[in-house]
């Protein structure tokens, strides 16, 4: 009789191939930046990019000269960051965001509304709102569920696999790895920068480890750049969870899954960076099942024999 997580690994296997019939439409921001991905930006033009996201609306119709000093760049960056992203110039990347942005108008809710609604929501209301949008959000992203499939074969065999979260990232890091313990026969954490990151990478790697998984929430830590750049370097490749779309993180890793943070409170929230990391968990689970309940059943039974759960 398998045990209660026993049966929901086997319940809950991702089923490949199998999208969503009707894909859900991205929203107005993940379409511009559906024009950025797969493309090394400056940091200048990251600048640009992320002013385009962060004032779509207003930035779509700009000239050259305004859009280059609200952002504090030359009009030749402009015009390089357009050529970069393979458009003939800036106005052609305008045109492009043009439609984008009307859309957005066109999607918003009217004053009289908007202002209904804040008398309806107080703070607290208002925070869990928008990680409602941060879930929606990665359920589009979940439509096509192959290359959640794709990532949990291949950190399936990293052996060993070493998990890496620096300051406030390592709580979701403590997490993944706690989980990952369970299906997977190695798995290591790195929880501090510098020499002592270095040295675990190292033996991670010539342990013949291959991946590495590594959580980056805000603020984004240098340190967890140099460890990221270091894991590179030692011959890892890195499975990168942010919220980033853009920037040097996302630059150096191999592979980037996306997903928003709650930012309405004083301290972030991470409901979808968290069911992201339930998702990889379940594709690694999927990639040797056989594996994966083996080690659970083990588990279950030291389990049972030292009384570690209280009998609910």
């Amino acid at each position: 009789m398998p045990s209660g997580q026993q049966a929901r690994a086997q319940a809950a296997a991702i089923t490949p191939g199998r999208r969503s019939p009707e894909p859900e439409a991205a929203t107005p921001a993940e379409r511009v930046r559906a024009l950025f991905g797969g493309h090394r930006l400056s940091p200048a033009q990251r600048r640009i990019a992320q002013f385009l996201i962060d004032h779509l609306t207003e930035a779509a119709f700009l000239s050259i000269t305004e859009l280059a000093e609200r952002v504090g760049v030359s009009q030749p960056s402009v015009t390089r960051f357009a050529t970069s992203l393979g458009f003939t110039g800036y106005p052609a990347l305008r045109e492009a965001l043009q439609p984008i942005a009307l859309s957005a108008v066109a999607g918003a809710p009217d004053e009289g509304e908007k202002e209904g609604e804040r008398r309806l929501r107080n703070e607290l209301q208002s925070a869990v709102d928008a990680e409602i949008e941060n879930l929606t959000a990665l359920r589009r992203v979940f439509a096509d569920p192959d290359r959640i499939l794709d990532i949990g074969r291949e950190l399936a065999r990293s052996v060993p696999l070493t998990v890496v979260g620096l300051r406030i990232s390592v709580s979701l890091a403590e997490y993944f790895a706690y989980a990952a313990r369970r299906i997977h026969p190695d798995v290591r954490v790195v929880t501090r920068g510098g020499s002592v990151a270095y040295d675990g990478l190292l033996q991670a790697r010539e342990a013949d480890g291959t991946w590495v998984v590594a959580f980056a929430m805000p603020r984004h830590a240098k340190e967890t750049l140099a460890v990221v750049r270091a894991a590179r370097g030692a011959g890892l490749r890195v499975a990168l969870i942010t919220d980033l779309a853009l920037g040097p993180l996302v630059d150096e890793a191999d592979v980037v899954f996306t997903a928003g943070t709650g930012s309405r409170l004083v301290f972030d929230s991470y409901a979808a960076p968290g069911v992201l990391s339930a998702a990889i968990l379940q594709a690694m689970a999927d990639a040797d099942p056989e594996r994966t309940q083996l080690r659970l059943e083990k588990y279950e039974q030291a389990a049972e024999q030292h009384a570690f759960f209280l009998d609910d």
